[in-house]
């Protein structure tokens, strides 16, 4: 299969699904320019890609899953749009452009985010007739358990908390974990369950979510150190000069690179039992390692 093909396919789908989501009335303009203006940034989509790849890889077909795949584009954006602020990450520019609260000051970037996570979850209560009201239910727990303080949120305190301090192998792992693959994990489970995958093969695609969680945001971390700013779209250097907790920082690049291809190599081989639907899930997984963005 052509990956290029693939992910520019998906993430057109997502890309007029949110254009159209959000050409309905949101008062006050500046909210929903606040809210647009991140939504359209140029994101690569992995997220709702991802959950798109494992609804397939199980049987479902494309379109129905596409406004659940939104969703957590929602989530991600408005975490984006907090860990940039002031009080967090104090970062100027998101995916090459000014961040958020840079534009449309502090208040209407936190309001923005705000709005993006309730929104999230008002689009996955709209239950279409597609799927039984328990799936949504159980994949409306499965994503808010990821998103908040037992997943993201708590990821990014500790993440906070431990700025500064000498690296450990145990605190970097629950950062890295919670912080980015919890919600990755999420994304492919959301898909698997509902296309109700379920026993051993749910099984498998939520450990192949979370190992390539964890290698994508290992390999955030060396682009951090080795990546271009015009290329990832942020500051090069940032989290050495934050003091952030890395894998480069504590194991070397040379130790994460292969700490994260071991991860995207295991992430592939559980993917076995399932047959050549599941090929972009595996494309996917190579692709996150090589990634210069």
């Amino acid at each position: 299969m052509k990956l290029e093909t693939y992910l520019n396919e998906r993430r057109g789908l997502v890309n007029t699904f949110i254009e159209g989501y959000f050409d309905a009335e949101v008062k006050p303009d500046p909210l929903k320019d606040s809210i647009v203006y991140s939504l359209s940034a140029g994101g690569k989509r992995i997220r709702p890609i991802l959950c798109i790849a494992a609804y397939e890889a199980c049987g479902g077909r494309t379109e129905d899953i596409v406004p659940y795949a939104a969703a957590l584009e929602f989530i991600h954006t408005y975490s984006l749009i907090h860990d940039d602020l002031p009080a967090m990450d104090n970062d100027d520019l998101r995916r090459g452009k000014p961040t958020n609260h840079k534009v449309f000051g502090e208040g209407m970037a936190i309001l923005a985010g705000d709005g993006l996570l309730t929104e999230a979850f008002h689009l996955l209560s709209m239950n279409p007739s597609n799927f039984d009201s328990s799936l949504v239910l159980q994949v409306i727990g499965e994503i808010a358990l990821a998103s908040g303080v037992r997943g993201m949120v708590g990821g990014q305190a500790a993440d906070l908390i431990y700025e500064t301090r000498e690296p450990d192998r145990d605190t970097l792992y629950f950062i890295h974990t919670h912080k980015t693959a919890a919600l990755i994990r999420a994304s492919v489970r959301t898909g698997g369950i509902l296309a109700r995958c379920w026993g051993y093969q749910l099984r498998c695609l939520s450990d192949y979510g979370e190992k390539i969680g964890l290698a994508f945001q290992i390999r955030d971390d060396i682009l951090d150190i080795e990546g271009e700013t015009e290329i990832i779209g942020k500051p090069k250097g940032s989290d050495e000069r934050k003091k952030k907790m890395t894998y480069p920082g504590l194991f070397g690049i040379e130790r994460s690179r292969q700490i994260a291809s071991g991860l995207i190599h295991e992430a592939i081989d559980l993917l076995s039992s399932f047959d050549e639907k599941a090929e972009p899930l595996r494309e996917i997984a190579r692709y996150l390692l090589e990634r210069k963005s």
